[in-house]
């Protein structure tokens, strides 16, 4: 399928192959509370924070791992958060408990005895341990061509283009990757190492100067598993 740019300086067409106390009265019409309902606070008694939550077992290779774990005090106490065994590609948030992190080529494998501890600053409640495993998928690639754009956006004739700039992500609007390419004679390009996902395509184009072109129109593949 063919996509054409919709700026005149850069006419570009793409084509993508691609949680009640219980109580009594005495006789003499005092409240008693039943002692084995009573409140454990009411003894001035620190009670440990709580911690759960379900943290996802596995993660393929180019995708976002995260986790946030729920967590109380009956006391209400501020609570702060540590880690054992925390994956080197994994950050941490001790003020969370947020564990996230992207999966990449060379993290394969299984990561064990991970727990996360909530304290009060007296006592300590643990989630896990719990493992995260890490799995490789077949990356697939898209294929960009375009023709080379020969007008500037008020009509005259572009005599200085240099460039082109490809963005994707997998989000349309939100490009985190590009690449710049710095031959003004080239008109296809690759991209290459895509994990299963539907991405979002567009370019740009540079002249001379330095100047670059607004976004072309959006072109769009979905790469699935192999």
């Amino acid at each position: 399928m063919n996509y054409r740019l919709g700026r005149a300086a850069t006419l570009l067409t793409f084509c993508i192959a691609a949680f009640s106390v219980s109580g009594c009265y005495d006789l003499f019409g005092d409240d008693v509370q039943d002692e084995a309902n009573a409140d454990p606070n009411a003894t001035g008694e620190n009670s440990p924070p709580t911690i759960s939550g379900n943290p996802p077992p596995a993660v393929n290779v180019g995708d976002t791992y995260s986790f946030t774990p729920s967590a109380d005090d009956p006391e209400g106490d501020p609570l702060s958060f540590s880690i054992e065994n925390q994956p080197n590609w994994l950050e941490f948030d001790p003020s969370t408990g947020n564990l996230t992190g992207v999966a990449t080529l060379g993290n394969e494998g299984r990561y064990e005895g991970i727990m996360i501890n909530a304290s009060d600053g007296d006592k300590t409640s643990s989630l896990g341990p719990f493992a995260i495993e890490i799995t490789q998928v077949a990356l697939g690639s898209a294929t960009l061509s375009w023709t080379p754009p020969t007008e500037n956006t008020d009509g005259s004739p572009l005599m200085d283009l240099s460039a082109y700039k490809i963005y994707w992500g997998t989000t349309q609007g939100v490009y985190v990757n590009s690449v710049r390419i710095d031959n003004p004679g080239i008109s296809t390009y690759v991209v290459e190492n895509l994990v299963p996902n539907t991405y979002y395509f567009v370019a740009t184009s540079i002249n001379g100067a330095g100047e670059e072109s607004s976004y072309s129109n959006v072109a769009m593949k979905i790469v699935n598993s192999m």
